[in-house]
């Protein structure tokens, strides 16, 4: 004998696996759920958009618009964690952070305290089409993260480069592994991609502009001062501060191995085109470079491009460097020279 189920506990079942949120307040009872669509939520000033502990293959939906309160904190404005998690930004949707009400020409250092966008704690999981607008100051923290992909981020503080935005970070990198970054449009003011320490990371397929460029590091003076095996490829840099840079910390310790800049182009680049450094302080570089923090393995291919005639094309001023290797480096236009110092034997640009 064949049990019928009725339809009204098939639409209770199917009700239960996705659910649409419009108000924070039904944010926990959501995360019973295998589909949360967050749609059209204005975020309460000093509240997170809690998306911890999210049950293994969640999938999570921005639609509508996302905004927030105004709170002078330190966020995170939204947290995402969990294993085997899909994060989705839907056809039309938009996470409005409006940073400009924070902004204030001083950055995350001093004047208004300004909450991070968005703390990613996520294994073997995805973000995808995220589509991004204003943040008042560090966007995308990857940290304690393993086997994350992130694709198709439209990350735009254009109307920042006028209005005070500073320390506008698209991708900050922490001890975290097997983590991939491509395909991604970011325009901000401070580094598009830094990562401070971590494995096996790939930045491919990427386009910045007006910010302060690739940066691996600064590395030092953290828990975790270790970056290996960075694979940057396939990406343009335009109207930036910097073009590609390694930066370790004056007097710390740590290690950076075994980094890949492959096919990078380079445009309008104000300071440098390509630097690396060993003497780096928030407060500026100082002095001579310090080898507590060894730079290995580093491999340069056919990164071009121009720099203006204030900058520098190519600066290194490191202490303890070693098997470098670099090709097809044309980098030109900087009239500046600020000396070099450490370059490893066989190095030429």
């Amino acid at each position: 004998m064949t049990k019928m189920i009725p339809l009204g506990l098939l639409l209770f079942v199917a009700a239960a696996s996705a659910v649409d949120v419009n108000d924070i307040k039904q944010l926990e009872a959501a995360k019973n759920s295998q589909r949360i669509t967050l749609r059209n939520i204005n975020v309460p000033a000093g509240v997170t958009l809690n998306l911890d502990k999210l049950k293994p293959g969640t999938v999570v939906e921005f639609a509508g618009q996302i905004t927030f309160g105004y709170k002078e904190w330190e966020g995170p404005l939204i947290l995402i964690g969990g294993k085997n998690i899909k994060v989705e930004g839907k056809p039309g949707h938009l996470i409005n952070c409006q940073g400009e009400r924070w902004w204030d020409d001083r950055g995350g250092h001093w004047g208004k305290k300004k909450p991070k966008l968005l703390y990613a704690r996520l294994t073997d999981s995805t973000i995808d089409g995220l589509k991004i607008k204003n943040v008042p100051v560090h966007g995308i923290s990857i940290f304690n993260c393993k086997n994350l992909v992130i694709t198709g981020v439209d990350f735009n503080v254009a109307e920042g480069d006028h209005k005070g935005a500073h320390n506008t970070d698209a991708f900050d990198v922490g001890t975290s592994e097997n983590i991939r970054i491509s395909d991604n449009f970011i325009h901000n003011q401070d580094d598009c991609l830094a990562i401070n320490s971590g494995k096996n990371i790939t930045f491919e397929r990427n386009t910045c502009i007006g910010g302060h460029g690739i940066s691996i590091g600064s590395i030092g003076g953290r828990k975790n001062n270790v970056v290996q095996d960075v694979k940057v490829r396939n990406c343009k840099v335009l109207d930036s501060e910097n073009g590609i840079r390694i930066k370790t910390v004056k007097d710390a310790t740590g290690e950076v191995k075994n980094i890949l800049f492959d096919d990078v182009e380079l445009k309008n680049i104000v300071k440098q085109g390509i630097v690396i450094q060993g003497n780096y302080l928030n407060s500026g570089p100082q002095g001579d470079p310090t080898g507590g923090v060894p730079i290995t393995g580093v491999t340069i291919n056919n990164v071009r491009g121009n720099v203006l005639p204030g900058g520098v094309n190519v600066y290194v001023w490191v202490a303890n460097a070693s098997n470098w290797k670099w090709s097809n480096v044309k980098v030109t236009g900087g009239m500046k020279d600020l000396g070099q110092k450490g370059v490893p034997p066989g190095v030429k640009w």
